[in-house]
């Protein structure tokens, strides 16, 4: 290797160090840097280049390595904003004057449309939850409250006893960068609240104990939990589709744009900073109205055919 490369890897190490110990990155977002900024360091080797001395348009021509390789766009826009983030310490440790980045155009993400399930498959999921253990009402509860009013697992998880208004459907969470807001979930939500409440949490909850779902230990319920339990579930109910807390979230915004709703209205009760943010959801409910449209002028058209057939039979 030659100095050059020598000393960048040495930069890296020192970089994912700080990032580790300061910044307390979780060791599974290490690792992904050190591939990610590993494989430019190799790539600068390679080619014969200090990466210390890149300018823009040698590290266009790696972006475009990397789709020669076959990467997706949205894995080469992840990198790029990994080693981007690497020059900028970079230049704050006064190793490079300038970020060679700096002005870079991220290659354009395909638009993902989050994936929702019809309300037939979310009251499948919630019957399959028996309600003679308080294990069963708790995580009634929990599913309601998660389809019901559109939480995050983290928020779900976060609530405590003073926290939700069970008689008036509604809860106080703070969401992504600890932003308050109330969300307001119906009569089922409601109702499997009370029987939880009353039935199952006090043979749960040790002495105490705030928050409002508790694990059997009688501490707050993780998030991890939350997640297996509902895939457990899923599987004893006998649904095919992959089924995830947020994917109860992601159906809670489109079955209340389907009904109708403004999107101002399910903005707020999400809690999206920007509507933008929301929009994606509108996309979601007419690509929904689109396949039902199709599947039935589908059905209506072999109906005609079907009836052709017949008087030609006649």
């Amino acid at each position: 290797m030659s100095d050059a490369g020598t000393r960048a890897h040495q930069l890296l190490e020192r970089y994912l160090h700080e990032l580790a110990a300061v910044a307390n990155r979780s060791p599974y977002t290490v690792r992904n840097y050190r591939t990610d900024i590993g494989d430019f360091l190799d790539y600068c080797e390679e080619a014969g280049l200090d990466p210390l001395a890149i300018d823009r348009r040698r590290f266009r021509d790696y972006l475009a390595a990397l789709r020669t390789r076959g990467m997706a766009a949205a894995s080469v826009s992840r990198r790029t904003s990994t080693i981007h983030g690497f020059y900028r310490w970079l230049q704050r440790q006064g190793v490079v004057e300038r970020d060679p980045l700096y002005g870079v155009t991220l290659p354009k993400r395909p638009r993902r449309l989050p994936k929702v399930v019809d309300p037939s498959v979310i009251a499948t999921l919630i019957d399959a939850v028996p309600t003679d253990t308080p294990q069963g009402l708790r995580d009634r509860a929990a599913f309601e409250l998660l389809y019901g009013g559109g939480l995050r697992v983290s928020e779900l998880v976060a609530l405590d006893l003073g926290t939700v208004d069970v008689q008036g459907g509604s809860a106080i969470v703070r969401g992504k960068g600890r932003r308050e807001r109330v969300v307001l979930f119906g009569r089922p939500a409601i109702q499997a609240l009370e029987r939880y409440l009353r039935d199952g949490r006090p043979k749960l909850a040790r002495p105490g104990e705030r928050a409002l779902f508790v694990n059997r230990f009688g501490g707050r319920l993780s998030a991890r939990s939350v997640q297996t339990a509902i895939k457990r579930y899923a599987v004893a109910a006998g649904i095919a589709e992959e089924m995830h807390p947020h994917l109860l979230r992601h159906s809670f915004a489109t079955h209340l744009l389907d009904g109708g709703a403004d999107l101002r209205i399910v903005q707020e009760l999400l809690g999206h900073a920007s509507p933008a943010t929301t929009e994606i959801y509108t996309h979601v409910s007419r690509a929904r109205h689109a396949e039902v449209a199709a599947e039935a002028w589908q059905a209506v058209g072999a109906e005609v055919l079907e009836r052709a057939r017949r008087r030609k039979q006649l």
